[in-house]
Order: C-alpha cells, then sequence, then structure tokens
C-alpha cells in the first residue's frame, strides 16, 4: 500500500484546481483566437503560475500544520517545493526542444501556443499515469529505486556529452512514419490539425508538430518523474509539484524562446542536477541526503549555469533547421 498524506477530498481538490486553471488558460492566455504571445503576456502568466504553486504549498503545509503536526508540515511543503523546483529546471530542456521542432516546421507564432496547450494537456495526462504506476512500483519493489537512479545517472552523463547536439528530426521514427503513411498538406491552415479536400482527409504539419510534441513530453517525464521520486515517495507530493510545474510550462516557453540561446550552459546544468538527483536515489539506504540540501545543490546548480551562460555568452546564430513541413 503507498502511504499518502492525500486523503481523498485533497485529491478531488487538487484535480478541481487543476481543471479551473486549465480553463482559466485557455480563456485569458491565448483566447479563442490564433495570436502571437506577447512577451509581457507571458511574463504575467508565468509568474502567475509560480505564485499559484507557492500558494498550494502554504494552504498544503497549514492544513498539515494543523493535523500531522509542525515537522510533517514542514517536511512535506519542503518536498513539495524541492520537486517544484526540480521539475521546474528540467522543464527548460522541453523548451530547448520545443524551439527545434517549432523552427523545423517554421510554426507561425500565432500557431504555437495551440499547440503547446495540447501538449500540456497530454503531459498531464500521462504523467498522472506514470506517478501512479511508478508509486505502486516502488511500493511493491523496492529495488526499482536502484533501477531509476541508474536511468538518470546515465541520462544525465548522456546530457553532459551531447548537451550541443541538436536533434536530427528529420531521422525521427515518427516523423518519418507520419510522413510514409499520412496525407500531409504542404502548407498551415490556420491552427487546424486536419482539413478535408475533396472528400480527402489531410493531415496538416501542425499536427506532426503535435504529435512530436506530445513524444518529447513523454521523453522527458521518463526522467523528470524518477528524479521527484528521488526526493519523495508520497504520490500526493510527486504529482502536485510535477503537475503545478507543467501548467506554467507554456508561458514559460514564450518567455524564454527568443533568449533560450542566451543560456546555452544550462543544459550541462540540468546535466549535473540528473546526475545528482540519480546518486541520491542509489545511496538512498546508505545515506538519505537531506531535502533542505537536494534543493540547495539542485538550486546551486542551476543558478551557476545560468550565471555562467551570462558570463560566457555564446554568439546567437540564425536557426538552420527552419525547413518546410514537407521536406523529403
Amino acid at each position: 500500500m503507498v502511504e499518502s498524506i492525500g486523503a481523498w477530498w485533497m485529491w478531488a481538490g487538487f484535480f478541481a484546481l487543476v481543471l479551473a486553471m486549465i480553463a482559466v488558460d485557455l480563456l485569458l492566455l491565448g483566447g479563442k483566437t490564433a495570436h502571437k504571445v506577447t512577451l509581457r503576456e507571458a511574463a504575467g502568466w508565468s509568474v502567475v503560475w509560480v505564485v499559484m504553486a507557492l500558494l498550494f504549498n502554504a494552504a498544503l503545509w497549514w492544513h498539515l500544520d494543523g493535523t500531522a503536526g509542525r515537522e510533517i508540515a514542514n517536511e512535506k511543503s519542503l518536498e513539495f517545493l524541492t520537486g517544484y523546483v526540480i521539475e521546474k529546471s528540467l522543464a527548460v530542456d522541453n523548451i530547448f526542444v520545443w524551439l527545434v521542432i517549432f523552427s523545423y516546421f517554421a510554426v507561425p507564432a500565432e500557431f504555437q501556443r495551440r499547440v503547446l496547450l495540447y501538449g500540456v494537456l497530454g503531459a498531464i495526462v500521462m504523467r498522472t499515469v506514470m506517478v501512479f504506476a511508478g508509486a505502486w512500483l516502488i511500493s511493491e519493489f523496492h529495488w526499482i529505486l536502484y533501477f531509476f537512479g541508474l536511468l538518470l545517472l546515465a541520462t544525465g552523463v548522456k546530457m553532459l556529452i551531447f548537451a550541443d547536439k541538436q536533434p536530427d528530426l528529420e531521422a525521427n521514427p515518427a516523423l518519418r512514419w507520419m510522413r510514409k503513411h499520412m496525407k500531409v498538406t504542404d502548407n498551415f491552415h490556420g491552427e487546424r490539425f486536419f482539413i478535408i479536400s475533396k472528400g480527402v482527409r489531410y493531415a496538416t504539419p501542425l499536427f506532426l508538430v503535435l504529435v512530436l510534441v506530445e513524444i518529447t513530453d513523454l521523453i522527458f517525464a521518463v526522467d523528470s518523474i524518477p528524479a521527484i521520486f528521488a526526493i519523495t515517495s508520497d504520490p500526493f507530493i510527486v504529482l502536485t509539484s510535477n503537475v503545478f510545474a507543467i501548467l506554467g510550462l507554456r508561458a514559460m516557453y514564450f518567455l524564454l524562446k527568443d533568449v533560450a540561446d542566451r543560456f546555452h550552459l544550462l543544459k550541462y546544468g540540468l546535466a549535473f542536477v540528473l546526475m545528482f538527483v540519480g546518486t541520491k536515489m542509489l545511496i538512498v539506504d546508505f545515506y538519505k541526503i537531506p531535502v533542505l540540501l537536494s534543493l540547495a545543490v539542485v538550486g546551486t546548480i542551476i543558478g551557476l549555469s545560468v550565471v555562467a551562460s551570462l558570463i560566457w555568452t555564446k554568439p546567437r546564430s540564425t536557426p538552420s533547421l527552419q525547413l518546410s513541413a514537407n521536406k523529403e
């Protein structure tokens, strides 16, 4: 049985809150018409999502302080904050890949927001399933922690080695399969994923982009979810911290997309974060690194990589992957 602080009403309240936040995001961050999200709009909503996460954590602390005691309240709220920071940091790598995908297909800025909306919704569903599956596996098979630890350590080393290498979308098997088995239009048709022309259904390039974004979310979830399980095995803390980080991901993309190349050393920082978390998971039966220390280490690594990126600025270059969606 998986132990969790989350009572049934807390789970129900959390999912109700998420649905309400998604509805607000859908109606206010972009509305019903295609338009380019401005820097001011993205910055405002980025702040809103961070504040919402902190308010949720404060409410969680207040509830636990009154029901379980100050020690438990401090422990669980710190676990939430650490998990949130880790997930928020690792999500930056999503943004780098999204930039490559949008550049490769030359997706107009006003069409990107709808793809990312569905991408975020898909990520929430996938990660909810993976969190419950991961919590069950850990409760039934303790040795799975070592597998997760080795996975994170190997991923961190791989990211460190290939930090400067751009994804080769032309060789992506999913993209090649879709081009071979689907009828795809040469041009975009607004925000539509499919069109009917002369009685034949065609996918638009925007649908191919959506599929690649969802696949990217799934791949990164395989890294980020075990990383939070290294902090806590409580599925309520893992899922809530994960989802709150994801909810602000779309706004963070529009905030950082024009300056992402300024943080060219951040990928090295993320690699070291994964390696640290993987090591923490591997030695958990011998020494349990305090959550506060983990938060300090992760924050320091990310902070140093950001500062180093700003000091050693990488020359801006024109993206080399702005190819048409029907390139053969």
